[in-house]
This record gives structure tokens, C-alpha cells and sequence, in this order.
């Protein structure tokens, strides 16, 4: 059998940028064992796979990783609804499309808007309302970083695992030579993960070059040593920072700046909607670029 499949980068305007993601935009007659395969052969953080959808959404989305499937990220949303806008799969885009896809976390609508001079712009609202879990000891979170207690600022929250739809651990530091020198200690990860809900942590900075946030995710038990753009991850993490911000009302802009560290800058779009003291809304966005176009022999 043959699939068709592009290869395009996420967050980003720029080829050779971004988050690198595979999609299959016609995946049917694959099946789970076959689609781990080839995410494993593609090696990027995850690889996509689109089928119909029995339950009437535009589309049913599988998503792999190196090693296992994954019930919901981000930048695979983001660049699936690129990739399937690209090749007409929408219709014409002279209006703004949404679009949902049925996931394993639950119902993913991404808008989809084209502007003549920046290209396609996706943008997902989490298919999860913001769900906050335990808080990890500074002293181990350090540990597993290889820094210092006094580098991890507790202010906002203490090292803290939160969610939209896949959880990570999230870490704020002191500055960017902080963030810029964490260095995760596989075999201290490891330990975590057997007490810990997740093994992803999400390590950030604020203000940075114009940046409201700066920040990188390892997840190296994973098969992703640093992911370069994590929508999933700024989701979770732009609804956590809401929450934990002193109004109960608000409407607020995240631009954030990943992926500079492993030679991939990457920009993503968040915003947040907070009313009566509960986060009721948070979007993702971005730009993505096309780079190549295959076909996959199974």
C-alpha cells in the first residue's frame, strides 16, 4: 500500500524552523502498530494520521510519537489543519473555516484563516478545560533540571503539573542563563515519572526579547530530548498562569518563544479568557510552512 504524506514545521514562517510534524492526511487501512512504526522511522516528536470521522467532526486524528500515542497535542493540530487547508481539503479559503477533529483527549476546533501576506493561520481551542494536579518538591524538580533550588521560582506556583488534555510539569526560573543551563538528568526523570503523573516538563522564563513567555520542553523518556514548539504545553501553561493572576476577570495575549536553544525558533499565539475567577477559554495559534511531500510504502 502506499500514503501520501507532508512534511511541514509548525509555529514558525520560516522553513527549517518550528516544530517538524509528518501528516497522513489519508491514513485509512493503517493500524495502530503500523502507525507507530512509521512515527518511529519519521523520529520528529509526533506524526499524524487523519481518517473520516464516524461521529460527524470534519476529521478523526491519531497521534504518535517516537514511542506511543499520544491523546492530544498541540503542534500535530496545528499543523494537520495546515496541511489539510493546504491541499483543499477545506474548500476556498476567502473566509475564516473551523473545523474539529475527534481525538482521544476529547473534540479539538481549530479555526483556519488565510491572510494573503503571512500565509495560513490555525488556531486550536483546548479540547480540556484546565485541570491543575500535585505540586513537585523544588529540591527534586532542581535536581532533575541540573540546577540550583534558588534558580526555580515559586511566586506564581510551585513546580506544578497542569493539563488541557496531556499533562506536563511546569517550572518557572529566575532567568533566561537559567533556562538557557537546565539540563535534564535522565535517570532523576525517570524516578520522578514512577510518583508523577507525567515525565513532560515545561520549563519557562517571562519577558524575554518582547516575549511574554520564553520556555523548553524535555521530554527525553519520550523519545524527544527537547521538543521545539509545544502547543499542548503553552495551552496547559497560559491557563495555569491565568488562573493563578490576581483578577477574576481578564482577556489576555501570550506571545511566546520556544525552541531557540536546539536551532528551531519557534513563535506561538496563546490567548486566555478568565471569568469569576475560572479560566473558560484558551487558544493556541500559529503559522506553519510546507516543506516536502511523499509517498510512504507500507
Amino acid at each position: 500500500m502506499q500514503y501520501r504524506y507532508y512534511i511541514c514545521d509548525v509555529f514558525t514562517k520560516k522553513p527549517f524552523c518550528g516544530n517538524q510534524l509528518a501528516v497522513f492526511p489519508e491514513a485509512e487501512g493503517l493500524c495502530a502498530k503500523q502507525m507507530q512504526k512509521i512515527a518511529k522511522e519519521f523520529n520528529f516528536s509526533e506524526t499524524s494520521f487523519v481518517f473520516p470521522s464516524k461521529k460527524g467532526y470534519t476529521k478523526k486524528v491519531r497521534i504518535f510519537t517516537p514511542t506511543r500515542e499520544v491523546p492530544f497535542a498541540g503542534h500535530p493540530n496545528i499543523g494537520t489543519a495546515f496541511v489539510l487547508a493546504n491541499d483543499g481539503s477545506f474548500g476556498t479559503l476567502d473566509h475564516p473555516k473551523q473545523v474539529t477533529f475527534e481525538e482521544e483527549a476529547g473534540v479539538v476546533s481549530v479555526s483556519v484563516t488565510s491572510y494573503e501576506d503571512c500565509g495560513i493561520f490555525c488556531e486550536l481551542s483546548a479540547p480540556q478545560s484546565l485541570s491543575v494536579g500535585n505540586s513537585i518538591s523544588t529540591d527534586i524538580v532542581a535536581s532533575v533540571l541540573s540546577l540550583n533550588e534558588a534558580d526555580i521560582l515559586t511566586q506564581t506556583h510551585r513546580p506544578q503539573i497542569a493539563s488541557v488534555g496531556l499533562p506536563f510539569l511546569f517550572v518557572e526560573v529566575l532567568s533566561l542563563e537559567v533556562l538557557q543551563r537546565a539540563e535534564v538528568d535522565i535517570s532523576k526523570l525517570r524516578l520522578l515519572s514512577n510518583n508523577c503523573a507525567t515525565s513532560y516538563i515545561h520549563v519557562y522564563c517571562r519577558n524575554i526579547n518582547n516575549y511574554e513567555l520564553r520556555a523548553r520542553m524535555f521530554a527525553p523518556l519520550d523519545g524527544v530530548t527537547e521538543d521545539p514548539a509545544t502547543g499542548s504545553a503553552n495551552s496547559a501553561l497560559v491557563g495555569l498562569l491565568a488562573l493563578n493572576d490576581l483578577a477574576d476577570d481578564s482577556e489576555t495575549d501570550w506571545y511566546i518563544s520556544q525552541g531557540t536553544e536546539i536551532g528551531r525558533p519557534s513563535t506561538l499565539y496563546g490567548r486566555t479568557r478568565k471569568e469569576k475567577g475560572k479560566v473558560t477559554g484558551i487558544w493556541m495559534g500559529g503559522y506553519s510552512t510546507l516543506n516536502a511531500e511523499g509517498i510512504f510504502y507500507v
